[in-house]
């Protein structure tokens, strides 16, 4: 048998996956649940010895022999975390995660330093928002400075797995451009940006590597840790978006990849830059060449989870529930912040049920209007994507809301898209293990594409397709247009 790993380190757990890639099957996987800090000033955070020992815990629990037919790995991580090490390689303080949202008055420092927000897009192609790596280092030199004087390596948290894997401290373009720290038009890291936050900090940014390029090899002392096979090569790895694209194939013009998470985010395959950060859309890289323009949201099944355990639901009775109203939720909205929000630029923002009347205050229409609050928080970047000339054939949905069928059908109408499942299940996962699979093929004399591979192996679930209902895309139209203009009203009051 012959098998990739994928490695996917989340925000509530690390999932690894054993993909057979010679029957197109997972032949093993395992996970560990990971801890998470949270204050209320935004602080969101975790800490590197608990992935190191949810690492240990999933490969403990895989079968060694599978283990031991392993031919390369790859890794997919939370985006914009800053993991900070010393010269040795020890954390010097917790990880700041991509929803923390704490570093409010770091992004306008830095926002000033640079020349204003036309400045920042023009060098990063993004705005400077607090969940990005940027003002997380300048946090930790604003607040923790005999820290930072002792800094050493910057990494996102999938570098720190490819490190703790390899000993090699490599970055990516895919990672690297949710930082804030590096420029995608030039494919560098951003000296402008780095001298902003302290003139030491260029000097110590990884070295880059081609997405199809490798991290490293397996050191024989992860080999001996993790039952890996030593000297095995660890691909470019990559953020969990890009590592998603990769498992939904979108690695092409045309297709969009939705995940229904912890954040809700959309993003398409670009072969040119594609950025509007006005409105909410990040001008990232793609893990497989090219770029992957994305709009994230900080709320997604965390709305739906809290307004499960508001009523005492499971799972089952939020989809039944909420397919017993109708499309608009019979004009309940809800405003779904519960952590702040990214998009719209809100980390003050707070949660909010809205257009209650006697007539519709149900458990029925305020389940299915958490649900459509979701979509709607993504439509604008869908908008976005239209308006910038990218034309989208369908919606690949995956994440823990492309489980439920009626959350699949309301993508469908109020994005106005066919919305596709892929059969396997664990996108970042199997992203990076396809990811390590094309790392394979450059020893190759004729070694297959990315875009050969997916097609050869991301399928699509036939009995989960939802087409989007032409009497339910004009009603979502109207019910877009109430919340909109609900948000438009709440907003200066988190500003």
């Amino acid at each position: 048998m012959n098998l990739t790993a994928g490695i996917d380190l989340g925000t509530q757990s690390i999932k690894v996956i054993l993909y057979d890639y010679e029957n197109k099957t997972i032949a093993a996987k395992s996970s560990c649940p990971l801890e998470l800090i949270s204050a209320n000033d935004g602080t969101r955070e975790q800490k590197t010895q608990w992935y190191d020992e949810a690492m240990l815990k999933c490969f403990k629990a895989l079968d060694p022999a599978l283990l031991s037919q392993v031919k390369a790995a790859g890794v997919s991580g939370q985006q914009h975390g800053f993991v900070p090490l010393d010269a040795q390689g020890k954390a010097l303080y917790n990880i700041k995660l991509w929803n923390d949202t704490s570093t409010v008055e770091e992004c306008a420092i830095l926002t000033k330093a640079l020349g204003g927000e036309a400045e920042v897009i023009k060098e990063v192609n993004n705005a400077m928002l607090p969940g990005f790596t940027a003002p997380k280092v300048l946090w930790l030199k604003r607040h923790k400075p005999e820290l930072f004087a002792k800094l050493h390596y910057i990494m996102l948290p999938h570098d720190y797995v490819n490190y703790v894997l390899t000993g090699e401290y490599v970055n990516e373009a895919g990672d690297a451009s949710g930082t804030a720290l590096y420029n995608p038009v030039l494919s560098c890291w951003s000296k402008k940006v780095c001298d902003a936050i302290d003139p030491s900090l260029y000097t110590k940014m990884a070295p880059l590597v081609k997405s199809h390029e490798k991290a490293g090899i397996i050191s024989s002392e992860a080999a001996e840790k993790f039952g890996l096979p030593a000297g095995i090569p660890v691909s470019s790895g990559g953020g969990d978006n890009m590592m998603g694209a990769i498992g939904t194939g979108t690695v092409e013009d045309g297709f969009l990849t939705m995940s229904l998470g912890t954040s809700g985010t959309i993003y398409g395959f670009s072969a040119k830059p594609i950025a509007d950060p006005a409105n909410g859309l990040s001008g990232f890289c793609a893990s497989s060449g090219g770029y992957l323009p994305l709009l994230c949201t900080m709320n997604c099944t965390v709305a739906t989870e809290q307004i499960r355990s508001l009523f005492g639901l499971d799972v089952k009775d939020l989809d039944t529930l909420a397919s017993q109203s109708v499309p608009g939720s019979n004009g309940v909205v809800v405003l779904p912040f519960f952590n702040g929000e990214r998009t719209p630029n809100l980390p003050n923002g707070r949660a909010s049920i809205t257009g209650l009347t006697t007539a519709n205050s149900s458990r029925t229409n305020i389940c299915r209007a958490a649900m459509e609050a979701a979509i709607f928080g993504m439509r604008g970047g869908l908008d976005a994507f239209r308006s910038l000339g990218f034309k989208p054939r369908e919606i690949r949905l995956i994440g823990g809301g492309s489980k439920s069928k009626p959350w699949r059908q309301i993508a469908a109408d109020v994005l106005n898209l066919p919305v596709k499942v892929p059969v396997l299940d664990e996108a970042a996962a199997l992203g990076a293990a396809v990811q390590a699979l094309w790392c394979l093929e450059q020893s190759k004399p004729n070694g297959k594409t990315i875009a050969q591979l997916c097609a050869d192996h991301i399928r699509m679930d036939e009995s989960a397709v939802a087409l989007p209902i032409a009497e339910n895309v004009k009603l979502y139209n109207d019910a877009y247009a109430v919340y909109m203009k609900n948000l438009e009203a709440v907003m200066p009051l988190y500003k």
